[in-house]
């Protein structure tokens, strides 16, 4: 098998106080639907580890995470407005930060081509001295962190969550080893993610964002793909790609007005797998970020498995736009503010590289 898999029922003992969006049911409904979707049969499961202090303290500052390690085992509260935990809390927090490395690893030893983690909490708005958004440890940074230290030369991040990976970047911005590309609603959460944020000192030029504005589809998100995230992906050529994988632009998610279908999930996922073939011998982690409607959440993750371990060959060409409310079918397959978005990304890193157009 090529393709190993991290699916825990630890992830569900994550468990909110309230009514909150971040909730266990959202790794319930993932599990059900890559069952029904026949995931034993396709790949293998690793066993869960929980990360340890070092490896956290990768990407976290040791402030914070003797913070951690005083205020949350076995107790409930809020370390922020938007971010509880429960005693279920750190044992899910260490186990998905373990999982995406152990992955990660598992790929560059060469035991699998592709890894899938469903896991929660999620992790792209996690600072290395602060949680923030529903993240606690930032999963996916410190596993790029694992792998430069495991020896990969260059890693990339691919977060097409709906909203920025704030923590991500400002870890990693000024390091030219690790590439973070991010399309995200714009302005919105977090209020980051502007295109001319492309990285700092020895790390201009690194980070790449593309700023979309409100009811962005699926061929504003092919465009991105096919015109700045592949083409970046290519000239950075990296050992390893990890992909923060949020669902919450999907058209049926109450926290974001996105719409994007399970076409331009599988659209997305396609062009990566692409790219990671030529590049990086095909190693790709997908790990679960946002999304917060039960079934666009399933939708979009069963789509990424049906590229990852295919069972008809992946569909490489641009999906089609579906209008949603208020929109004119005979509107243009790109939006302006998509086709502007785009623009100014690839204006940014020029100026940035001081390239010449």
């Amino acid at each position: 098998m090529s393709l190993a898999y991290i699916l825990d029922d630890l992830f569900a003992d994550h468990r909110p106080p309230n009514a909150h969006p971040e909730r266990p049911e959202r790794v319930v409904a993932v599990r059900k639907a890559l069952r029904e979707a026949c995931l034993d049969n396709r790949g293998a499961a690793l066993p869960v580890r929980q990360a340890d202090e070092t490896e956290i303290g990768l990407v976290h500052s040791p402030g914070y995470v003797a913070d951690l390690i005083r205020e949350v085992p076995g107790k409930s509260g809020w370390l922020d407005g938007d971010t509880y935990f429960s005693p279920g809390t750190w044992p899910a927090a260490l186990a998905a930060a373990g999982a995406v490395i152990d992955l990660a690893s598992a790929l560059l030893d060469g035991q699998f081509q592709r890894g899938l983690a469903v896991i929660r909490p999620p992790g792209h708005h996690a600072e290395a001295d602060r949680a923030m958004g529903f993240c606690l440890l930032n999963n996916v940074a410190i596993a790029a962190a694992s792998a430069r230290a495991r020896g990969a030369s260059r890693v990339a991040i691919v977060d097409w969550d709906v909203h920025h990976g704030n923590g991500i970047q400002h870890i990693f911005e000024r390091d030219s080893s690790v590439m973070y590309l991010s399309c995200h609603q714009y302005p919105f959460y977090p209020g980051t993610g502007a295109c001319d944020e492309v990285g700092k000192g020895e790390g201009a030029g690194a980070t790449v964002n593309v700023a979309l504005p409100s009811g962005s589809g699926d061929r504003d998100y092919a465009a991105v793909f096919d015109e700045v995230f592949v083409p970046e992906l290519r000239r950075f050529s990296p050992d390893l790609i990890l992909v923060s994988a949020g669902f919450d632009a999907h058209q049926a998610d109450p926290l974001a007005w996105m719409e994007v279908t399970r076409g331009g999930y599988r659209y997305m996922a396609a062009r990566l797998v692409e790219v990671a073939d030529e590049v990086c011998e095909g190693r790709i982690v997908c790990a679960l970020e946002g999304g917060y409607d039960l079934e666009g959440l399933a939708e979009g993750f069963t789509a990424v498995l049906d590229v990852l371990d295919p069972r008809e060959p992946p569909d490489s060409t641009p999906p089609r736009r579906s209008p949603g409310p208020g929109q004119s079918p005979a509107r243009r397959d790109i939006s302006r503010g998509a086709r502007a978005a785009i623009v100014r990304t690839k204006q940014s890193l020029t100026a940035c590289r001081g390239e010449s157009e």
